[in-house]
């Protein structure tokens, strides 16, 4: 007869999912007081990493700008971001009028340029035309729609696999995203977002060692206030049995 899914068992499994890649130890309860071991003994580094934080986040140019590898590129990125930011939300511009505004600039740049060397007596010089390759955008539609396809599937994947700990764990995050998505718009949770890829990476790979150390802390303290909440509350709540009826 299968065990009902109780809160300990949940908050076993989400345990497990945070350890899962780090070294393996003897099977035991998450809330079974253990001689000799702790939370920190179980893991190796925060989540089960075991590569460098660089590979973890995919390397390559993408990474070495969120860790800031090269400062001016980041910083760069870091400000063009900002400027984006500010000039839709602040200054309540909208797509449409800051292309018409740029395409505007540009056409008196270019009508400058082309009538400049007649005003100073030079040979008509000639403005390089801007030619975007199709290849360019036939590209970006198919990375777009592999990173499209490849998190459905890994959603699907997620509700059919069976894993209960990975499940819990992706609908906490869709929970967390869409509170944060109700606080704000679309806009500010991408630059929120990004804000938090270019800062938080580096700072934790620069003091890991005390990030991690903090994280065990506060889940042994986590198993201390369960452990208590168990005794007192949950452990005298009765547990009925929800069994289906089979099908003949």
């Amino acid at each position: 007869m299968p065990e009902g899914i109780t809160a300990e068992n949940l908050l076993n499994n989400i345990m497990e999912s945070l350890s899962d890649g780090g070294p393996k130890h003897k099977s035991a309860s998450f809330f079974q007081e253990e001689s000799e071991s702790s939370v920190s003994a179980q893991f190796n580094r925060l989540f089960g990493r075991q590569k460098p934080i660089h590979h973890c986040l995919g390397g390559g140019k993408s990474a070495d700008s969120m860790l800031w590898r090269n400062k001016k590129i980041s910083a760069g990125v870091l400000v063009s971001a900002t400027a984006i930011w500010v000039l839709f939300e602040w200054l309540n511009y909208n797509f449409l009028s800051l292309v018409c505004f740029a395409l505007s600039f540009g056409l008196i740049a270019q009508f400058l340029l082309k009538n400049a060397s007649g005003i100073i007596n030079r040979s008509p010089s000639n403005v390089p035309r801007l030619v975007l390759p199709d290849d360019l955008f036939v590209n970006i539609a198919k990375s777009i729609g592999a990173e499209i396809n490849h998190g459905l599937g890994f959603l699907q994947d997620v509700a059919l696999g069976g894993n209960l700990k990975q499940f819990v764990v992706v609908i906490l995050s869709l929970w967390v995203a869409g509170m944060i998505g109700s606080w704000c718009n679309f806009l500010t949770v991408l630059y929120i977002g990004f804000i938090a890829a270019h800062t938080l990476p580096v700072l934790y790979e620069r003091y890991e060692d005390e990030v991690d150390a903090f994280a065990y802390s506060a889940l042994e303290k986590l198993q201390g206030h369960y452990k208590k909440l168990d005794s007192g509350v949950l452990s005298r709540i009765p547990r009925g049995s929800f069994r289906g009826k089979k099908l003949e």
